[in-house]
């Protein structure tokens, strides 16, 4: 893709935003955590990226509102929120802010990972299916195109130290006209 304007989606400590940043874009960071905004900021600064190239804001993704410019990127990166992808969510709402030609990554586990069953368990509205949170989104397909949606395999140590398969939902969509 070429650099442009980017939306990152619970940026945490911004290591996405800042790669971004590293290839030419220049990125909107939000995240809920104010800690992990600090860190992102301080990681910016620390590597001394352009000062009007990153701007990181802590919000909270329920409730926030985009600003009124417009992304060429919008990326979410492992961002589980119930109702993410419904019609009111805040996937709905930024890529209304993508210009032509713009795309949203959403990249998101497709399946718990295999120690989530001590204690962690995802919400079923949480874990994705690329397919899924195309249709969740209900798009126009004259506006929109699926560029990639596939589900890929990682391996990972996990907390017991042993090796796991991962399964990520990985969603790539183009808007093709406002």
């Amino acid at each position: 893709l070429t650099p442009g304007h980017a939306l990152d989606l619970g940026c945490g400590e911004g290591g996405d935003a800042i790669g971004l940043v590293q290839h030419g874009w220049t990125v909107v960071g939000v995240d809920l955590s104010p800690i992990a905004i600090a860190r992102a900021q301080a990681a910016a600064h620390r590597l001394g990226l352009p000062l009007n190239a990153t701007r990181f804001i802590a919000g909270d993704l329920t409730t926030w509102q985009p600003d009124d410019g417009y992304y060429d990127l919008v990326t979410a990166s492992f961002l589980h929120l119930p109702d993410l992808y419904a019609p009111d969510g805040i996937i709905h709402k930024v890529i209304q802010r993508l210009r032509e030609g713009g795309h949203l990554l959403a990249v998101s586990h497709a399946e718990p990972p295999p120690w989530s069953d001590h204690g962690h368990v995802h919400p079923e509205n949480t874990l994705f299916d690329p397919q899924d949170q195309f249709e969740a989104l209900n798009l126009d397909p004259v506006q929109w195109r699926v560029r990639l949606a596939e589900v890929r395999s990682r391996w990972i140590i996990g907390p017991d130290g042993q090796q796991n398969q991962l399964k990520d939902s990985v969603l790539l969509i183009e808007r093709l006209r406002s």
